[in-house]
């Protein structure tokens, strides 16, 4: 079982834009000896925006809510959006309404301008709006590759059922493959490095178990409702980060032997208060009992290359940063 290195979820919620609260729950750019880029490669940075009501918006035409025109460069940024609907548009073309249950998987490669903003529809009926975002970094062979934008439709996500342990009969959730592999079952987004991403949800009590890489850096999101995770009690808003893979996984895979790590998961409900875990709670308003949970699992192989970045260019070396940004002084970016 892959132990629980840390539990991020005490960041202060800020605002990007007008439109997105969020908590930025890992950062590249943080200076921490024990939890750094290294440690959560090749995920560079995860905002996990909280669940937030807005009013309709009468004054959607000149002032959407969201963030206008902005560069990004030599990384992925992938959207998944679980209530409320963003518009997205990009310099290469790409645009595309995400919906409740989507994604969208943006490579910005040598350089894009894009904004986002609430759609149209979810700006006139206004309501219940709950996104994350996370940024996967590009090895340096792709760096400068051609931007490209991906839709994924939640259609188009191959759905898996989740069991239960005890009884593999008995259905207790579900797990929409957004990118990566399920026991063989492929996700819908094409990746330029191997990399999970699985949409999670939990709906009745019991626990079932994840196989993941055990070469791969893991985290997970709770998003919604509260799970027992390797028997530790974890409630939304909190992003799990599991134990380095060890140093022996290459060996161990080239061997063939024990290539997967597991992750146990239980959806905890009303009576499971006497189950012995270890509670991370919060710093919530009480909310009635859930009666299911939602979850984002993360894994990839780490790329191991040196980053040099700043705000959203991710370059390998500061030379290379340094030209990024003389580039886009000059005009040149995306050239």
């Amino acid at each position: 079982m892959r132990p629980i290195k840390h539990i991020h979820g005490d960041k202060a919620p800020h605002w990007i834009g007008d439109g997105f609260y969020v908590k930025t729950l890992i950062n590249h750019l943080d200076d921490d000896s024990d939890i750094n880029y290294r440690h959560t490669d090749p995920f560079l940075l995860f905002d996990y925006g909280q669940p937030t009501t807005f009013a309709p918006n009468p004054h959607y035409q000149t002032k959407p809510h969201g963030i206008g025109q902005h560069p990004h460069k030599g990384f992925e940024a992938v959207t998944v959006a679980y209530a409320g609907e963003i518009s997205h548009a990009d310099s290469t073309g790409g645009r595309g309404d995400i919906l409740a249950g989507d994604a969208q998987w943006m490579t910005t490669g040598r350089g894009i301008t894009h904004e986002e903003f609430h759609s149209e529809a979810f700006g006139a009926r206004g309501g219940l709006f709950s996104m994350v975002q996370l940024w996967v970094n590009l090895p340096s062979a792709h760096k400068l590759t051609a931007p490209r934008y991906q839709s994924i439709k939640r259609a188009d996500m191959p759905v898996v059922t989740l069991t239960a342990d005890s009884n593999h009969q008995t259905a207790i959730g579900t797990a929409a493959i957004i990118a990566g592999d399920w026991q063989g079952i492929k996700g819908a987004a094409s990746t330029f490095t191997p990399i999970n991403l699985w949409d999670i949800v939990l709906h009745h009590t019991g626990t079932t178990t994840l196989q993941l890489p055990n070469t791969h850096n893991v985290l997970l999101l709770v998003q919604e409702g509260e799970v027992l995770v390797n028997g530790t009690a974890i409630s939304a808003g909190h992003l799990i980060q599991f134990a380095a893979p060890t140093q022996h996984c290459a060996e161990m895979a080239a061997e063939q032997v024990a290539t997967h790590d597991r992750i146990e998961l239980c959806l905890l409900a009303a009576h499971t208060d006497e189950l012995a875990a270890t509670s991370i709670k919060a710093p919530i308003k009480k909310t009635p009992v859930e009666t299911s949970a939602k979850l984002l699992l993360l894994s990839g192989e780490p790329i191991g290359e040196p980053v040099a970045a700043h705000g959203a260019f991710v370059m390998n070396t500061k030379e290379e940063l340094h030209q990024t940004l003389r580039d886009y002084q000059a005009g040149r970016f995306g050239q």
